[in-house]
């Protein structure tokens, strides 16, 4: 632990000015105290944007920025089904809550904000085709655009299947992958026997 407040608040300073977001469990890691937390959101320093979340009031604000809370909310958790398709630009659908995966035994996320869909992915689903990008300074695990066509289409219970179809037409239409590359996540992903008919079907159309 850190000494006297002084030393507190300059180490405070320097960890919000590297990160945009931080947890109240790194700040306990380094030694903050709860009332040097308190004092700086009181003055401004720092501002709390969910339950044990904080941000430093300069940084600029990326339009993505509930994506980098969810990640440091649920640091197992992927982005995935439409909040990955949203990220890609792939629909203009805004869900209410943001889909995250997690694993089949994983523990339940506990309720906070923003408020997040959970979807169970058997393990073998799970870590494919996750890509890291950076939002707001946090590395946000998110599906790729063909794994999350391949998701769409075996999770139909979750996703009506009229929604999946529209985000494959959007997905070859506007170029963001091959129908080979789409074909072969969804062989991977499990979902190649119902996506086929519509794959072939919109690839001879088009």
């Amino acid at each position: 632990m850190l000494g006297d407040s002084t030393s507190q608040r300059e180490q405070l300073r320097a960890l919000i000015g590297g990160h945009s977001i931080l947890r109240a469990q790194e700040l306990r890691k380094r030694g903050i105290a709860g009332v040097t937390i308190q004092r700086a959101l009181k003055e401004g320093d720092l501002i709390r944007i969910g339950r044990g979340l904080y941000q430093d009031p300069q940084v600029e604000i990326d339009g993505d920025l509930s994506l980098a809370e969810v990640a440091k909310r649920i640091p197992k958790g992927v982005i995935a089904m439409i909040s990955a398709l949203a990220y890609h630009g792939l629909t203009d659908q805004m869900p209410r809550k943001t889909w995250v995966a997690i694993g089949a035994s994983d523990w339940s996320p506990v309720p906070g904000f923003p408020p997040v869909r959970v979807v169970r992915f058997a393990d073998k689903y799970l870590n494919q085709g996750i890509e890291i990008h950076q939002i707001s300074g946090v590395d946000v695990p998110i599906y790729s655009v063909v794994k999350t066509l391949a998701d769409l289409f075996r999770n139909g219970r979750l996703v009506d299947r009229s929604i999946a179809v529209e985000e494959l037409r959007a997905a070859l239409k506007e170029r963001k992958a091959s129908p080979g590359e789409i074909a072969e996540a969804a062989r991977a992903g499990g979902a190649w026997r119902i996506m086929r008919p519509y794959l072939e079907a919109l690839t001879f159309n088009g």
